[in-house]
């Protein structure tokens, strides 16, 4: 989950495919385009921004980021992306009181702690800028006591 084509590795909360990088590129054209007509994807990434592979992806929810990634999420949300909000709180130092994907008051009180100790709006509601500085840095922290594969 963590690290992945930086600010882009929010597309993998999802089902999310990378393959190809054994094809020829005409092959490679080929799986875009099926991928791309199929209309199962949400998402298929541009060959120009991915010449040795192809990705394809369905996200769940809308965008918190005009430019994609994960949704919104605030208090009495429950969801995966909540689980992800929390893990990634936890790995760096703010307790949510678990990993359970339930958004409530300890995940709310730890957003709002990470959002006050990065400058940002503590408004306690994981929109585009809390998502972006959260996976920005929690990339490279390794496990933690509180990471679970």
């Amino acid at each position: 989950m963590k690290g992945g084509h930086g600010n882009q590795s929010q597309h993998y909360a999802g089902v999310a495919f990378d393959v190809g990088q054994t094809l020829s590129s005409s092959q490679r054209n080929r799986l875009w385009n099926s991928a791309n007509d199929s209309g199962v994807w949400a998402y298929v990434e541009p060959i120009r921004l991915t010449p040795t592979w192809v990705h394809f992806d369905k996200r769940f929810g809308k965008p918190a980021c005009s430019t994609g990634g994960f949704p919104t999420i605030r208090r009495g949300s429950l969801s995966n992306y909540v689980l992800i909000a929390q893990d990634d709180l936890n790995t760096l130092g703010f307790r949510t009181g678990g990993l359970d994907g339930i958004f409530g008051g300890a995940t709310q009180n730890a957003v709002i702690a990470y959002q006050r100790s990065r400058g940002l709006s503590a408004d306690g509601i994981v929109g585009c800028n809390t998502w972006r500085s959260l996976q920005e840095n929690v990339v490279g922290t390794g496990a933690t006591s509180t990471t679970i594969n």
